[in-house]
């Protein structure tokens, strides 16, 4: 049999597939060059700090002990949607469903409807707005609960992959960790891969995906990382605070190309509230980096 030219181009086809295929899924390399002025930025900083950053059309990344685990804080509140939304996948919960706050849910700390009415009534999806934008820990209990509770979340996150991200509080075989951690834990590179996931519309089902992304882009708590993204740049994030730790997790519609980043502290000196606290800085800093690095 004689190789024909025809028969070269269909040869030439398959090898091109072949090395797609390859490709696809490829680990990303390392940015030396970004890593340095990371590493520059973050020296002397007083706490333990993880850092992961990923450009996903350059499929390069910056890991800055960010496969440790931090704990969550409000950043917990992500997993709990995905709880939520798989419920509402399977037909168990709709986002329009009333509820009815009662004022023995009452819970300090961040959020609104600590200060509802008694028999308020309100629609699942105002709970998740509250959640997310006003980290509200009123809703983001109840959250849990309507999700399963976390040993239904913590399973989601393991079928995704994500083994470290756990819900810790009101879980059962969990109260070590509770106790180590807070309500949740994760790593800075779990996070930011589970808000990629939604992102590519791979967690719960595309709809559900696309869905969570809208409600993680209406965030109340912009002075961070977010402050340093101009506001016509569409982004998805979440913080989180307790005295010793500051987190955020941000992904980023950017012009060219979008990336994700997260910052996660613990054991922190400075346990200041306000935009002057050091690791809130270094979350602007890290932020204005990224966004003039990449632009």
């Amino acid at each position: 049999m004689y190789y024909t030219f025809a028969m070269h181009k269909i040869f030439l086809s398959f090898t091109l597939v072949f090395l797609s295929l390859l490709s696809f899924g490829q680990r990303p390399s390392t940015d030396k060059k970004l890593e340095s002025k990371i590493k520059q930025l973050v020296q002397g900083f007083r706490g333990d700090v993880g850092i992961y950053v990923h450009h996903l059309k350059k499929n390069k990344e910056v890991n800055i002990q960010a496969d440790s685990i931090f704990p969550t804080a409000s950043i917990v509140k992500i997993p709990i949607l995905v709880g939520i939304f798989d419920k509402i996948e399977k037909g168990e919960l709709q986002l329009d469903q009333q509820l009815v706050y009662r004022s023995n849910q009452k819970y300090g700390g961040s959020g609104l409807m600590q200060f509802f009415n008694d028999s308020t009534e309100v629609d699942l999806k105002t709970l998740i707005g509250l959640m997310l934008s006003y980290s509200d820990n009123v809703t983001s209990i109840w959250n849990q609960k309507l999700a399963g509770g976390g040993g239904a979340i913590n399973k989601l996150m393991t079928d995704l992959r994500l083994v470290n991200t756990l819900v810790n509080s009101k879980t059962e075989g969990r109260k070590l960790d509770w106790e180590r951690y807070g309500w949740g834990q994760t790593t800075p590179k779990e996070m930011a891969e589970l808000v990629t996931l939604i992102r590519e519309g791979k967690v719960v089902s595309a709809k559900s995906s696309d869905q969570m992304y809208r409600l993680l882009g209406n965030m109340f708590y912009d002075g961070r990382g977010l402050s340093q993204i101009p506001a016509t740049v569409k982004t998805a994030s979440k913080t989180g605070s307790l005295d010793d730790v500051r987190n955020e997790v941000i992904l980023v519609n950017a012009p060219k190309g979008d990336y994700v980043f997260s910052i996660f502290t613990k054991n922190n000196a400075d346990k200041s509230w306000g935009k002057t606290n050091e690791a809130e800085v270094l979350t602007r800093k890290l932020s204005k980096l990224l966004w003039d690095y990449y632009q």
